[in-house]
């Protein structure tokens, strides 16, 4: 086996963390080479007016997705989730993982339970499709400036995008973002699903009117198949989840809102009261682009860390190496099945990878028996029903207080500051799951916690 000309014995012998992860055994790595943020961010290419830009195109469409959505209409058409503190869940985990008390407090940030398509890829994915509306809108005279955009949901303006269709290549969450929203606008929407995609998701889309097409492969053959077939359309717009910066963007909005939402929870976050948020990570984009957003929001007072599956540590692998997007976890015999579906990706997005790598503090991996087991101690303790993948954060605050790699040494994490430190897992899907399906997961994580 070579991998860039390399034999795997040449890159655990460069990379000795390689042999952790080719051995699937969980593994956390935290990234030497950060750097302030007021400087990494310029990696990026993107800025705040970015953000804000995409900010405010979600309130133009708060009229339509409140009138469409009629779930929203609580929340005046934003979609939005909230935070809660873990209390119950951290004693567990204290004890499950020998940590200490006085680490910090435990929150949840709960994307899983999203209004209209119940992940966190209610954020970039309908966001994208609305940005794309609009372009067509405003250039095909549906839409003027200033115009209440609540008129489209109306058959002429269904007829209207009914002309162009949108296609997007998916594990199962980000379809069904892209597919419910398009369909409900009036789209064409195709949703290109890879053989780990849940068959619920698959007839959830298929019961909004999206076509969904099938493949035994996995996620990377979904997307190029996916974008292959777009562009040979000139009427097909492609959702890249590798690399669309509307997609990032949409994503970024998420940390304005949450800064409120610690705002009036009185959490403070600042150097002497650092934030620490764990992010689950398929090919990079929705945590990558939530990420950016902190980092705007809260500086270097906030600690991102990614969360992968053993079977798929496409983000870690890349960045550790520097390869990125040239090499997958396939190349290195890695198998890249994993039972947390949208997190089974096997090469990572480069753009982010590149984008975001001095702005990350660290990676780690987690085996699919402890996310069983996590989903069931979340439901025992906390009573919230989140999927197999959206467990993947809650492991981040024992690994950052257990890292043995310097890592706290070098970002001034003193005791006295983790004292006061918050960690905020980002629980990223589970909302939507039928109940069957749901209640087989929590079997699979109570005989595992038995066992």
């Amino acid at each position: 086996m070579t991998i860039l000309g390399k034999t795997l014995e040449d890159w655990t012998t460069s990379h000795p963390l390689i042999r952790e992860l080719v051995g699937l055994q969980e593994t956390s790595w935290f990234n030497p080479a950060t750097a302030p943020t007021a400087e990494a961010l310029g990696d990026v290419g993107l800025t705040a007016a970015d953000v804000a830009d995409a900010s405010a195109r979600l309130v133009r469409f708060a009229p339509y997705i409140m009138r469409a959505f009629p779930e929203t209409v609580a929340s005046s058409g934003i979609i939005e989730s909230g935070i809660q503190p873990l209390p119950a869940l951290q004693a567990l985990l204290n004890e499950r993982y020998g940590l200490a008390t006085g680490g910090g407090a435990l929150w949840i940030k709960t994307d899983s339970h999203l209004p209209i398509s119940g992940s966190i890829k209610a954020r970039g994915g309908i966001y994208e499709v609305l940005k794309h509306a609009e372009d067509l809108a405003l250039a095909g005279g549906l839409l003027q400036t200033g115009d209440d955009y609540a008129q489209l949901d109306s058959d002429k303006a269904r007829a209207f995008f009914g002309q162009y269709k949108i296609a997007v290549g998916s594990t199962g969450n980000l379809g069904l973002s892209i597919g419910i929203m398009s369909a409900r606008l009036g789209f064409q929407a195709t949703v290109h699903m890879s053989a780990d995609a849940r068959q619920w998701k698959k007839d959830k889309l298929r019961s909004h009117g999206v076509t969904v097409v099938e493949y035994a492969s996995d996620y990377s053959v979904a997307v190029a198949e996916g974008r292959k077939q777009a562009e040979s359309d000139p009427s097909c717009h492609f959702v890249d989840d590798e690399n669309s910066t509307s997609l990032f963007l949409g994503y970024a909005v998420a940390a304005e809102r949450l800064q409120g939402q610690l705002a009036a929870a009185k959490i403070v976050v600042d150097a002497e009261h650092p934030l620490f948020v764990y992010l689950p990570c398929g090919v990079g984009g929705g945590p990558g682009g939530v990420a950016f957003g902190l980092k705007l929001a809260f500086g270097d007072a906030v600690h991102c860390i990614f969360a992968e599956p053993t079977h798929s540590p496409c983000m870690l692998l890349g960045v550790y190496t520097g390869e990125h997007d040239a090499v997958s976890v396939q190349d290195f015999g890695i198998d890249n099945v994993t039972a947390a579906d949208g997190l089974a990706v096997g090469r990572a997005s480069g753009f982010v990878g590149r984008a975001m790598q001095r702005l990350l503090d660290g990676y780690y991996t987690v085996s699919d028996e402890e996310l069983y087991r996590l989903l069931a101690l979340m439901e025992r303790s906390e009573g919230l029903r989140l999927e197999p993948s959206a467990l993947a954060g809650v492991p981040g605050m024992a690994r950052v207080l257990g890292e043995q790699q310097g890592y706290r040494a070098r970002a001034g994490l003193s005791a006295e500051r983790l004292a006061r430190a918050t960690h905020l897992v980002w629980g990223t899907g589970g909302g939507m799951v039928p109940p069957a399906e749901m209640a087989a997961y929590l079997a699979k994580g109570r005989q595992l916690l038995q066992d």
